[in-house]
Parts: C-alpha cells; structure tokens; sequence
C-alpha cells in the first residue's frame, strides 16, 4: 500500500480586505506563520477607496491553502477571500528589465522585445532597458531569451489577478 503524496501546485488568491495601515501585514502573517512562501503579492486600492485587493500567490497543496483561506476569512478587515484559477482569471505582471546590449546584438534585443510587446524605456550606449507587462509565462519566456544577453537587473511587480466576467475565457 502507497500513500500518496498530495499534489503541490500554485494558486493565485485574491483578497478584499478594508483599507487601512496593518491589514497588509496581517494577512501576510497569517501565510508565513503557516509555513507558506509567498511567490508573488501585490496591493492596491480597488473602484473604492475604503477597498483594496490583496493578490497573494502562493505553493501548496489544496488541503492546506483551503485551510489558509478559511483562516484569512476569519480576519477582521477581510471582505472577500478568492482562490482564482488560471484558466478563469486575467493575470498581469510588470517586469522591468535591465539587460546588456552591445552594439551587434542590440537590433535582436529590440526584436525580441518587439515580439513580447515589451518597449524599450531607456537605452544607454552598453544596455537597454525594457518594459514588459503580461502574465507570469510571458514575463519568464522573455527573461529566458534575453538571458544569453546578459541581465543585469529585473524588478517584478507581482501578479494582480481578476476572475473573468465573461462565461468563455478569452486566451491569456
């Protein structure tokens, strides 16, 4: 007789919570007190002032982030607790990425760019930096290809995540 292992995987939570100082740090400690390594969180206010969503994502198994999110659902200031999945929800990353570009490969950094619809945001005489916004596999398939290149620097945003409205999803 086996025992299974339970199946890890990520999950993209979204949490209303009031607006107000503390709740972000709140919520987080509710993760990491658990043992959870947040992969990915973002915050900002949402249509209403007195509202902001918290994006949190996260590596687990389903067991033990069910458990997380009926604890957050307990908190004082927490609205609405979400788990999205990918295939139902729009998911956007900003990624600002600094890589070497020398002169006899900065044409193919500009067309790879180009081919993500990332733009060139500064430009120096040894290195370009690009602006690239999508979701998560589109951010790491333009790292991977400007890798070779040579990255110097990448500041990520975060995933911020709503379900879809609409009954058929369109493609990511």
């Amino acid at each position: 007789m086996t025992i299974e292992e339970p199946e890890i995987k990520q999950y993209t939570l979204s949490i209303l919570v009031r607006n107000h100082a503390g709740v972000l740090s709140h919520v987080a400690g509710l993760f990491t007190r658990r043992g959870y390594n947040i992969e990915s969180i973002t915050a900002g206010i949402t249509e209403r002032s007195d509202i902001t969503r918290i994006t949190i994502v996260v590596t687990g198994d389903n067991k033990i982030v069910e458990q997380v999110l009926k604890q957050c659902q307990k908190l004082v200031d927490v609205i609405k607790v979400t788990s999205l999945k990918y295939n139902e929800s729009v998911t956007r990353e900003l990624a600002i990425i600094s890589v070497k570009a020398q002169p006899e490969n900065r044409s193919r950094i500009i067309e790879i760019a180009g081919v993500f619809n990332a733009n060139v945001v500064d430009m120096a005489e040894d290195a370009l930096i690009l602006e690239a916004v999508g979701n998560a596999r589109h951010i790491n398939s333009i790292i991977q290809l400007l890798s070779p290149f040579g990255i110097e620097d990448i500041a990520r945003t975060g995933v911020a995540a709503l379900a879809y409205r609409s009954r058929i999803a369109p493609i990511n």
